[in-house]
């Protein structure tokens, strides 16, 4: 994401990295709102896309929000299409919910990848704000890994290689973990001073770190009893 100056009405400027960051915690922890809400919505619904159809609207859907909350980003619009987005992400998060909740210790399961993820992220974002090292560099290699992730998965559509979707999940757990100590450290050096634009890339951060810890620990401590 490009450098911008955020301009959101009588919302006001947020100039200072510290300000961005303040900012950005406060967005991300209203975007749980709709995310928690689309999730519960799509379980009582069943919803459900598979497939390479699933795959192709999902890409659709989630591409089609982004450039939208981009192009937006500098007035209130874009953090109504934020808000839009993550009810979106969660009604996607949905079908591996109903997954987990299949085990006996499901629900148990998915309170553990959340209790994971607020661990996770209070680590990562201590470390990320605290180091004096700016971590900018790391942007070229995460995106070349990320394509080749995203590369993967649309394999194993079309294989279902059992093996290849656990290598698919704990490469994008890393992956994930090391963009939010990219995106959070590039806030604090005061390389992003728009607070819609950092909130969305530390909310796909924590989205696929939590649906990676969910997915593992359904592999590994999924109770069919």
């Amino acid at each position: 994401m490009e450098d911008r100056m955020l301009n959101v009405g009588s919302m006001g400027l947020a100039h200072s990295p510290n300000r961005v960051l303040r900012n950005t915690y406060a967005l991300l922890a209203l975007t749980m709102v709709p995310t928690v809400l689309g999730a519960l919505l799509g379980v009582q619904m069943n919803f459900a896309l598979t497939g390479g159809m699933g795959f192709i609207v999902f890409m659709a859907g989630a591409f089609g929000f982004m450039f939208a909350i981009e192009k937006f980003k500098n007035s209130s619009i874009g953090v109504v299409l934020l808000l839009a987005f993550t009810f979106f992400m969660g009604l996607m998060l949905s079908r591996l919910i109903q997954s987990v909740l299949g085990y006996s210790n499901g629900g148990s399961l998915i309170a553990l990848a959340a209790g994971g993820t607020g661990i996770a992220f209070f680590g990562l974002a201590t470390f990320a704000s605290t180091t004096k090292r700016d971590l900018s560099g790391m942007s070229k290699f995460l995106t070349i890994g990320s394509l080749l992730l995203l590369a993967a998965i649309v394999a194993n559509i079309f294989f279902q290689i059992p093996a290849l979707y656990l290598g698919i999940v704990v490469v994008l757990l890393g992956i994930s973990c090391a963009w939010l100590v990219h995106d959070i450290n590039r806030i604090v050096q005061g390389g992003e001073t728009n607070y819609i634009s950092a909130t969305l890339g530390v909310y796909l951060s924590l989205y696929n770190i939590f649906q990676s810890l969910l997915a593992l620990l359904g592999i590994f401590g999924g109770d069919r009893d």
